[in-house]
C-alpha cells in the first residue's frame, strides 16, 4: 500500500488505531504487568512501547529528525490508568505532526535510526506494520490467559467458515 495522500494516510492509520483500543480495551486492569516469560513485554510495556515508538521515533523521523525513543519503561508512565493516557496523549502529538505533512513531505527521504534513508510514505508504513505486530502479541498475550478479544474484522473464523460453507 502506497501513502501519497497524506489525509488517506491518517484516515487509514486512524482504523488501525481503533482496532489496536479495541484489544486494548480486553486486558484486565491487574493484567497490566504481567508478562509471559521474565524479560519478556507485559502489557503496559507493549502499550508503552507502541505509543514512544510512534511518537518519538515515527513522528521525530518524518520530521527529518532522529529518533528520541526513551524506551518503554514505567517511569513513562504507571499504572494502568496513566499507561492509557500516556498512549492517548503521544498518540495525539504524534497525529498533530503526521496532520502537518504534505504529499511533497512524503517523497521525502528521512534516515531511519539504523542509518538507513528511506522514503517518508515507506516510513509510516512500517509503523503501522510495527503496531500490528505489537497489538498482535496482545492478541496472543489474551489468548494465553484465556480472555475473550473482538475478532478484527467483525467476525471470527468460525464465523467465517460457517458462511463459506453455506454458500458453498
Amino acid at each position: 500500500m502506497e501513502f501519497r495522500n497524506p489525509e488517506e494516510f491518517i484516515d487509514y492509520y486512524e482504523k488501525i488505531r481503533q482496532r489496536t483500543l479495541r484489544v486494548i480495551a480486553c486486558i484486565p486492569r491487574e493484567n497490566f504487568d504481567w508478562r509471559p516469560a521474565e524479560g519478556k513485554f507485559s502489557f503496559a510495556d507493549l502499550i508503552r512501547h507502541i505509543a514512544t515508538i510512534e511518537r518519538y521515533m515515527y513522528a521525530e523521523n518524518v520530521q527529518l529528525r532522529p529518533s528520541r525513543y526513551p524506551g518503554h519503561g514505567p517511569e513513562l508512565a504507571d499504572g494502568p490508568e496513566q499507561v492509557i493516557e500516556f498512549f492517548h496523549r503521544t498518540h495525539a502529538e504524534s497525529m498533530a505532526v503526521f496532520r502537518s505533512l504534505t504529499a511533497a513531505d512524503l517523497e521525502k527521504k528521512c534516515v531511519t535510526p539504523g542509518g538507513t534513508p528511506i522514503t517518508v510514505w515507506k516510513w509510516l508504513r512500517a509503523m503501522v506494520e510495527h503496531e500490528i505486530h505489537h497489538r498482535a502479541q496482545i492478541y496472543t498475550y489474551l489468548g494465553i490467559l484465556g480472555i475473550p478479544t473482538p475478532p478484527i474484522y467483525g467476525l471470527t473464523s468460525e464465523q467465517v467458515r460457517e458462511r463459506s460453507e453455506k454458500l458453498a
